[in-house]
């Protein structure tokens, strides 16, 4: 079972109450707004399951809540902070929030590092486990010290080239300029190598976040299966 809880705020005390909510561990759901056709204002609310205690209650008696913060009574050209800097999900709700009333939503964060709101167990009580967790962080570092190098490496055999045909300092920075724009597949082998090291270890460590929310005889099939699969694509590579 599960109840709602709401609390109103005004706009200059949203962003304190979702720093809060953040600090204990609060899940953001939704977020969504609407109009009163009363007096023409609008209404946000924000959805959040506050994880932590949520666990201990379900664990009790079955129970979480659903905690919403409303602000109210908003004028079309008052400016609402976005509070995508604490939680990034909130952007699509943010922005069509912004194409449906016109709402004027500022500093809306639109950077996802490669991961759009991704949980490793079924919802709604699902959490990232810290092993993913680490394992997308490194994955992230080492994807762009691989687009760090490879940029360097590019810009700097461009330069050499461009020494090399006598173009002079202007054709150089030019070549340089060029080369800088270049994708990080133009790395080179060992950008290349970590690049897909990290990854390779991120999906491992998102499996075993899946598995270890199964059912642990299923889980056991499941790992059986993979390391099955595992040996007979070794002995046929080696074939």
């Amino acid at each position: 079972m599960q109840k709602a809880i709401y609390t109103t705020v005004g706009i200059d005390e949203l962003l304190p109450h979702v720093q809060a909510l953040k600090g204990a561990g609060a899940r953001f759901v939704q977020m969504h707004a609407e109009r009163n056709v009363d007096d023409g204002t609008y209404r946000l609310v924000y959805t959040f399951i506050n994880v932590r205690a949520a666990q201990e209650h379900i664990a009790q008696d079955g129970s979480y809540a659903i905690e919403n913060l409303v602000v109210d009574g908003i004028d079309q050209y008052q400016e609402i902070p976005s509070i995508s800097s604490y939680y990034p999900a909130v952007f699509p709700f943010e922005n069509e929030a912004h194409d449906l009333f016109g709402l004027a939503i500022t500093d809306m964060q639109v950077d996802f590092n490669g991961f759009f709101y991704q949980v490793s167990t079924a919802e709604p009580m699902s959490v990232i486990t810290p092993e993913v967790k680490a394992a997308r962080e490194k994955a992230m570092k080492v994807r762009a010290a691989a687009e760090a190098k490879a940029r360097k490496a590019a810009a700097e055999k461009a330069a050499a080239a461009a020494v090399a045909a006598g173009e002079g300092a202007a054709g150089v920075d030019d070549a340089a300029g060029a080369a800088v724009a270049q994708p990080a597949a133009a790395a080179g082998s060992d950008a290349q190598h970590d690049e897909a090291a990290a990854k390779a270890a991120l999906k491992a460590a998102e499996l075993e976040a899946k598995l270890a929310a199964m059912d642990p005889e299923k889980a056991a099939k499941v790992r059986a299966a993979l390391a099955a699969k595992a040996a007979r694509d070794k002995q046929n590579k080696e074939a």
